[in-house]
């Protein structure tokens, strides 16, 4: 952050602002486009793309950068040169079609805030055609099928990144930051509030309605379906894995700093760190990461420091702040290259649909955060020897025969839809890293 807002004022002060294209103009879009607009000198929002041109027009609007700030200021384009032209002219530009924001020639890094699978993946990967960065706001994207897309984007010369502000990019800052003064971090962790597996869109529409939310994204945080990808994309980042199906996921009223009391050092060690989560703890709704020294004479000086005596040391943010962090994103990676978090090779940990309710045959399955499965995380081996279905493919395939409560959902007990790109992402992810032993 400190080189960052220097880095942008410099930029600011030059005239030559970094230019954002943003991909979803939803409740999380929305909060990127006030921030940029009103928050982030030396970066310009200059195009928005929504499915629904209205969402677009209306998070300008909201911004307080739409056609108020200037009659005719604000460009609805549907064609290239349109766009181009809206950008050279420095005029904000708003669109129903997100390849063209994908193919863009002047927009410095692209976010994509849609929240969707198959349609991100189409994005992302015009985006990488191109040779345009991009900023995930994702994790269901990243966790399905970051890291055939991350070596897409590494062969093109293209950056594709996870965000700050989200809780798993909060971890990849810190977990940085623990190993940069000397320390193996060991555990990589996510604070919640709520855990139920069986929470629906009816048990969540009053919450999701409070706060402007759809009610399929809220109940996705509530049944651990967001938490599956959140850290198996820390965990796909950092090498790290899980210690049985689900994670531990305890219910700890207490300080995270007791957590470092609580977990084994020795089966840490010997899985190489794992990610996981808490429930009730505080400081929530913050992160933690707990490490180990072997030096003691640099223990001597943690304990002087008020981290204890080890042999684990508990790190935390106590707060993740989303939308207000992920401009930050596309400064570090427009101004330095810098990754905030992607795949670091084989994917290690996968996230599995498991029934929510008892399912019949025939059914068809719908989506995360819906009301037929939730998601858990698993290492990415079992899943690939037990054929476990991916919680990013589940949504419309169509069951072979019945499926009790709980139980998790394998390819044998479904029918793939025909013609998806994410199947074929998945296949041509599956047989890259397979066939190099990941």
């Amino acid at each position: 952050m400190i080189i960052v807002d220097t880095a942008l004022a410099k930029r600011a002060e030059e005239g030559r602002p970094v230019r954002v294209g943003l991909i979803g103009a939803g409740f999380m879009g929305r909060g990127i486009a006030n921030q940029i607009v009103n928050s982030v000198p030396g970066m310009a929002l200059v195009a928005i793309s929504n499915r629904n041109v209205a969402g677009a027009r209306r998070a300008y609007d909201e911004a307080g950068a739409g056609a108020g700030a200037g009659a005719g200021d604000l460009v609805e384009v549907t064609t290239q040169d349109a766009l181009e032209d809206a950008i050279r002219a420095g005029k904000p530009a708003i669109t129903g079609d997100a390849m063209l924001l994908a193919r863009a020639d002047n927009i410095d890094v692209l976010i994509e805030a849609t929240g969707a699978i198959g349609f991100s993946a189409e994005v992302v990967l015009e985006a990488i055609a191109h040779g345009n960065h991009m900023v995930l706001m994702n994790a269901e994207l990243d966790g399905t099928v970051g890291a055939i897309l991350k070596h897409k984007a590494d062969r093109a010369g293209v950056i594709l990144t996870g965000c700050d502000g989200d809780q798993p990019g909060v971890q990849m800052n810190l977990w940085r930051f623990v190993k940069s003064i000397g320390l193996t971090p060991l555990v990589c962790g996510n604070i919640k509030g709520l855990q139920d597996p069986y929470r629906n869109p009816t048990t969540q529409e009053a919450f999701a309605k409070q706060w402007g939310q759809k009610p399929h994204m809220v109940t996705s945080f509530a049944d651990g379906s967001k938490i599956s990808f959140e850290q198996a994309i820390v965990a796909n980042a950092t090498g790290m894995s899980v210690s049985k199906r689900g994670m531990i996921g305890r219910d700890h009223r207490g300080h995270v700093d007791e957590l470092t009391k609580i977990y084994d050092i020795d089966a840490l060690k010997a899985a190489g760190g794992i990610v996981d989560y808490v429930v009730g703890s505080q400081p929530g709704p913050g992160i933690y990461v707990l490490g180990t020294l072997e030096d003691p004479k640099q223990r001597h000086y943690l304990n002087l420091y008020k981290l204890g005596e080890g042999p684990l040391y508990s790190f935390y943010t106590p707060y993740h702040l989303c939308h207000f962090e992920v401009p930050l994103s596309a400064a570090r990676v427009a101004l330095f290259g810098d990754v905030v978090m992607a795949p670091a090779g084989a994917p290690r940990v996968e996230v599995v649909a498991t029934a929510k309710t008892d399912l019949k045959a025939g059914d068809t399955l719908d989506g995360i955060g819906w009301y037929m499965t939730y998601g858990e995380a698993e290492n990415a081996d079992v899943a690939r020897a037990e054929r476990l279905l991916p919680m990013g493919v589940a949504e419309g395939c169509r069951l072979r025969h019945d499926v009790p409560r709980d139980r998790t959902l394998t390819y044998d007990d479904v029918e793939l839809p025909e013609g998806r790109l994410i199947d074929r992402l998945r296949a041509e992810q599956d047989a890259h890293f397979h066939a190099r032993g990941g």
